[in-house]
Protein backbone atom coordinates (compact mmCIF):
# COMPACT_ATOMS: atom_id res chain seq x y z
CA UNK A 1 0.00 0.00 0.00
CA UNK A 2 0.72 3.66 -0.36
CA UNK A 3 2.77 5.37 2.43
CA UNK A 4 2.47 9.11 3.18
CA UNK A 5 5.56 10.18 1.28
CA UNK A 6 4.12 7.95 -2.35
CA UNK A 7 0.70 9.83 -1.62
CA UNK A 8 2.71 13.19 -1.53
CA UNK A 9 4.22 12.33 -4.88
CA UNK A 10 1.08 11.55 -6.34
CA UNK A 11 -0.81 14.64 -5.33
CA UNK A 12 2.14 16.46 -6.46
CA UNK A 13 1.72 14.91 -9.94
CA UNK A 14 -1.82 16.57 -10.83
CA UNK A 15 -1.22 19.78 -12.29
CA UNK A 16 -4.61 21.08 -10.94
CA UNK A 17 -3.98 19.82 -7.15
CA UNK A 18 -0.51 22.16 -7.44
CA UNK A 19 -2.75 25.13 -8.99
CA UNK A 20 -4.56 24.74 -5.80
CA UNK A 21 -1.28 24.32 -3.36
CA UNK A 22 -3.25 21.21 -1.78
CA UNK A 23 -1.04 18.98 0.63
CA UNK A 24 -2.11 15.85 1.97
CA UNK A 25 -1.55 16.80 6.13
CA UNK A 26 -2.92 13.15 6.59
CA UNK A 27 -2.46 9.61 5.40
CA UNK A 28 -3.42 6.26 7.23
CA UNK A 29 -5.32 3.19 7.13
CA UNK A 30 -8.29 4.28 6.21
CA UNK A 31 -8.52 8.12 6.57
CA UNK A 32 -6.58 11.07 4.67
CA UNK A 33 -6.78 14.28 5.24
CA UNK A 34 -6.03 17.03 2.30
CA UNK A 35 -5.54 20.68 2.86
CA UNK A 36 -5.26 24.16 1.18
CA UNK A 37 -5.23 27.49 1.86
CA UNK A 38 -8.01 29.92 0.63
CA UNK A 39 -6.80 32.86 -1.20
CA UNK A 40 -8.95 35.33 -2.72
CA UNK A 41 -8.77 33.89 -6.32
CA UNK A 42 -10.74 30.97 -5.34
CA UNK A 43 -13.48 32.61 -3.66
CA UNK A 44 -16.48 33.27 -5.63
CA UNK A 45 -18.61 36.79 -5.92
CA UNK A 46 -20.13 36.84 -2.18
CA UNK A 47 -16.21 36.18 -0.86
CA UNK A 48 -17.11 32.85 -0.07
CA UNK A 49 -14.43 29.40 -1.06
CA UNK A 50 -16.27 28.67 -4.43
CA UNK A 51 -18.03 25.26 -4.49
CA UNK A 52 -15.80 24.03 -6.57
CA UNK A 53 -12.63 24.12 -4.33
CA UNK A 54 -14.83 22.22 -1.97
CA UNK A 55 -15.97 19.73 -4.16
CA UNK A 56 -12.58 19.45 -5.76
CA UNK A 57 -10.88 18.83 -1.99
CA UNK A 58 -13.95 16.48 -1.18
CA UNK A 59 -13.37 14.22 -4.61
CA UNK A 60 -9.55 13.96 -4.46
CA UNK A 61 -9.74 13.26 -0.05
CA UNK A 62 -12.31 10.53 -0.62
CA UNK A 63 -10.09 8.75 -3.60
CA UNK A 64 -6.78 9.07 -1.32
CA UNK A 65 -8.63 7.58 1.49
CA UNK A 66 -9.72 4.60 -0.35
CA UNK A 67 -6.07 4.34 -1.52
CA UNK A 68 -4.95 3.89 1.85
CA UNK A 69 -6.90 0.04 1.44
CA UNK A 70 -7.21 -0.52 -2.33
CA UNK A 71 -3.63 0.86 -3.56
CA UNK A 72 -2.77 3.39 -5.88
CA UNK A 73 -4.16 2.55 -9.07
CA UNK A 74 -7.79 4.43 -8.37
CA UNK A 75 -10.97 6.67 -9.93
CA UNK A 76 -13.38 8.29 -8.36
CA UNK A 77 -16.34 6.61 -9.16
CA UNK A 78 -18.69 9.15 -8.16
CA UNK A 79 -19.79 11.22 -4.94
CA UNK A 80 -22.39 13.79 -3.56
CA UNK A 81 -21.71 16.73 -1.78
CA UNK A 82 -23.76 18.66 0.45
CA UNK A 83 -23.02 22.25 1.44
CA UNK A 84 -24.09 23.35 4.71
CA UNK A 85 -22.57 27.06 4.98
CA UNK A 86 -20.45 29.37 3.55
CA UNK A 87 -16.66 28.71 3.82
CA UNK A 88 -14.91 30.92 4.89
CA UNK A 89 -11.40 31.26 6.99
CA UNK A 90 -7.97 30.94 5.81
CA UNK A 91 -7.66 27.25 5.18
CA UNK A 92 -9.76 24.33 3.90
CA UNK A 93 -9.24 21.08 5.67
CA UNK A 94 -11.14 17.68 4.20
CA UNK A 95 -11.09 14.73 6.35
CA UNK A 96 -11.93 11.28 4.33
CA UNK A 97 -12.76 8.31 5.89
CA UNK A 98 -13.40 4.71 4.59
CA UNK A 99 -16.64 3.57 5.30
CA UNK A 100 -16.42 0.09 3.57
CA UNK A 101 -13.90 -1.45 1.01
CA UNK A 102 -14.16 -4.37 -0.96
CA UNK A 103 -11.74 -5.98 -3.07
CA UNK A 104 -12.29 -3.53 -6.25
CA UNK A 105 -13.63 -0.47 -4.56
CA UNK A 106 -14.17 1.77 -1.44
CA UNK A 107 -16.89 4.06 0.16
CA UNK A 108 -15.83 7.03 1.78
CA UNK A 109 -17.25 9.95 3.78
CA UNK A 110 -15.48 13.38 3.86
CA UNK A 111 -15.92 16.48 6.45
CA UNK A 112 -15.11 19.55 5.04
CA UNK A 113 -13.92 22.55 7.49
CA UNK A 114 -12.94 26.01 6.91
CA UNK A 115 -10.21 27.10 9.62
CA UNK A 116 -9.86 30.26 10.78
CA UNK A 117 -6.73 32.55 12.01
CA UNK A 118 -7.29 31.50 15.78
CA UNK A 119 -7.47 27.68 14.65
CA UNK A 120 -10.73 27.17 15.22
CA UNK A 121 -12.46 24.93 12.54
CA UNK A 122 -16.19 25.01 11.28
CA UNK A 123 -17.73 22.40 9.24
CA UNK A 124 -19.29 23.61 5.98
CA UNK A 125 -19.97 20.56 3.89
CA UNK A 126 -20.07 16.76 3.81
CA UNK A 127 -19.42 14.27 0.99
CA UNK A 128 -19.97 10.88 0.07
CA UNK A 129 -18.37 8.75 -2.74
CA UNK A 130 -16.62 5.96 -3.98
CA UNK A 131 -13.40 5.06 -5.90
CA UNK A 132 -12.98 1.97 -8.24
CA UNK A 133 -9.58 0.04 -9.26
CA UNK A 134 -8.27 1.06 -12.24
CA UNK A 135 -9.88 -1.43 -15.26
Amino acid sequence: MLDLAAARAGLASQPFSRLLGARLTEFCEGAATLELDIREELEQQNGYLHGGVLAYAADNALTFAAGTVLGPALLTAGFTIDYLRPAVGVTLRARAVVVRAGRSGATCRCDLYTVDSSGAATLCAAAQGSARRKP
